[in-house]
C-alpha cells in the first residue's frame, strides 16, 4: 500500500484562507451576533490573508456566548441561517459556568462528522472494528459524532447507554469490542469495576481506547496505567469542544502530541493576559475559529486551553499540521497558586497516576487560610500499613516535584465519588 501523502504548510494555509472568506461572506448579513460585532468596530470582511484576519478581527470569548444567550433565548443570534435549517442541538456541560447552547445544520454536522472519521482513521480503527461508546446519552455532542462517524466507517457500533460499569464491562467482553471510547478517568474505572466483580479484562480483545474530555490521555503515566491494565492496548487521544467540535488527535507516530485539524480550523495561540501571539514553542492559549461550521460559527474563540505548539513543521508522521507537545497542557481558569507555585490538575495528576497502588483520589484547596494550601485524600486497594507506605511515598513524590509538602490521607475504598465523563476531582474549602 502506498504511502499517504499530506499537504504542505502552503497548501493548508491556502485552504484556510479560501474557507475562512467563505465563512465571513457567508455571516453577512443573517447572523446577526457576527454583523453586528464586527460592525461595530468598523471591520470589513475582505481578508487579504490569514495575519490581516488574524491581526484585525476581534476575539469572541464565552462569556460574550452565554451572554447573548441570555438576552435572547434559547439559542441566542449566533445562527447563520433561518431556526428552520437546523436539525441538532447540543450543549455544553457548564462545568465553567452557564451551559450554552449549541445547533447545527445538516451541512456543519457533515463536516464535523468527517473531522471525526480523520480521528478514528489516524487511531488505525476501519471497517470490522466493533467500536463501544462508554458514555450515557445526553446532549453530550461527542458520544453522538463519534457513534455516526464511527457507523459511516462501517464499524459495528455498539453504545453504552445507560448501563452500570459491570454490564458494560461485561458488554466488552461478550461481543468481541475492539475500540473503546471513553474518558481516561473511566478507562480506570472499567478495569477497576471488572476487578471488583472478579472479571479480568485481559480477556478483552480491545486494541486501541480513544479517550478524551481529560489531560490524561496525554499524560504517560496515565497512559502507561490505562495501557497496563487493559493488556497493552494503545492509548489514543483527542480533544474537542461543543462549541468547536472536534479540535485535535494523537500523531500516530508520537504518542502525547496532538495534531490540529487545519483542514477544519484556524488555530492561533496567545498570551492569555495579552492577547498577542506567543513566541514559537512558547506555551499559550488556544484560540479556535471554525472553518467549516459556517452554520453557528466562531471566530478567534478563546478557548481557555493551554497548548505547547512544537517548533518542527514537519511530524515524523508526515503531517505538516500545527502539533501540541504534551496535549492540553491546562486550562486558563484552572491554575491555582499555592504558596507561590502555579499548579495545574494536569500536574497532580501525572504525579498521582505514577504512583502504584493509588485507585482514586481527590484534590482539596483550602483557601481557608492566608495562603492556599493542597490537601489530597486516596483510596487505595491496600489496608493499613500498606496504605501508609503508599500515602508516604505520593507525600514524597508530590514534595520532590512542587517543591512543597502536600498532606496525603488514605480514605476507605468507595469514599470518593466515580466518574463517567469528565472527572471532578479538585474542590475548593473556603
Amino acid at each position: 500500500m502506498a504511502e499517504r501523502s499530506f499537504p504542505n504548510r502552503a497548501e493548508i494555509e491556502a485552504d484556510q484562507l479560501e474557507q475562512l472568506r467563505t465563512l465571513v461572506t457567508e455571516l453577512f448579513p443573517g447572523n446577526k451576533f457576527y454583523t453586528e460585532k464586527l460592525n461595530a468596530q468598523g471591520i470589513t470582511f475582505d481578508i487579504s490573508s490569514l495575519q490581516d484576519f488574524t491581526s484585525r478581527f476581534p476575539f469572541t470569548t464565552k462569556a460574550e456566548l452565554v451572554a447573548d444567550q441570555q438576552d435572547h433565548p434559547p439559542f441566542g443570534t449566533n445562527l447563520t441561517y433561518p431556526l428552520q435549517r437546523y436539525t441538532r442541538f447540543h450543549q455544553t456541560s457548564g462545568t465553567t459556568g452557564k451551559p450554552l447552547r449549541w445547533l447545527d445544520t445538516p451541512e456543519s454536522w457533515d463536516g464535523m462528522v468527517e473531522s471525526w472519521m480523520e480521528i478514528f482513521g489516524a487511531a488505525g480503527v476501519s471497517t470490522g472494528d466493533r467500536v463501544y461508546f462508554a458514555f450515557s446519552f445526553g446532549p453530550f455532542i461527542g458520544f453522538w459524532l463519534a457513534f455516526e462517524s464511527a457507523a459511516r466507517l462501517g464499524c459495528l457500533c455498539v453504545p453504552g447507554g445507560s448501563q452500570s460499569s459491570t454490564a458494560r464491562i461485561r458488554t466488552i467482553l461478550d461481543n468481541g469490542i475492539t475500540v473503546l471510547c471513553c474518558t481516561p478517568t473511566y478507562a480506570l474505572r472499567l478495569a477497576e469495576a471488572a476487578a471488583e466483580e472478579g472479571i479480568d479484562v485481559r480477556q478483552a480483545k480491545v486494541r486501541t481506547l480513544i479517550v478524551a474530555g481529560e489531560p490524561g490521555g496525554s499524560i504517560e503515566s496515565v497512559r502507561r496505567r490505562i495501557g497496563d491494565l487493559w493488556l497493552g492496548a494503545r492509548v489514543f487521544d483527542h480533544h474537542g469542544m461543543t462549541e468547536t467540535g472536534p479540535v485535535t488527535y494523537e500523531c500516530p507516530k508520537e504518542p502525547g502530541v496532538l495534531h490540529v485539524l487545519e483542514s477544519a480550523y484556524l488555530a492561533e495561540i496567545v498570551d492569555p493576559a495579552r492577547g498577542k501571539p506567543v513566541t514559537p514553542g512558547a506555551t499559550g492559549e488556544l484560540v479556535l475559529t471554525s472553518l467549516n461550521r459556517l452554520g453557528m460559527p466562531l471566530l478567534r474563540y478563546r478557548t481557555g486551553d493551554l497548548v505547547k505548539a512544537r517548533a518542527t513543521e514537519k511530524c515524523i508522521c508526515g503531517r505538516h499540521e500545527l502539533a501540541f507537545e504534551g496535549g492540553i497542557i491546562g486550562r486558563t481558569d484552572d491554575m491555582v497558586v499555592v504558596k507561590g507555585v502555579n499548579i495545574f490538575p494536569g500536574a497532580i495528576e501525572e504525579i498521582v497516576r505514577a504512583c502504584d497502588g493509588v485507585d482514586e483520589y481527590q484534590v482539596e484547596v483550602c483557601k481557608d487560610r492566608t495562603l492556599p494550601e493542597l490537601k489530597l485524600r486516596i483510596e487505595t486497594s491496600s489496608e493499613n500499613a500498606a496504605a501508609a507506605e503508599i500515602v508516604t511515598r505520593l507525600e514524597k513524590s508530590l514534595e520532590a516535584a512542587l517543591g512543597m509538602r502536600v498532606p496525603v490521607t488514605a480514605v476507605p475504598k468507595g469514599t470518593l465519588p466515580k466518574f463517567e465523563l469528565k472527572a471532578k476531582r479538585w474542590i475548593s474549602k473556603v
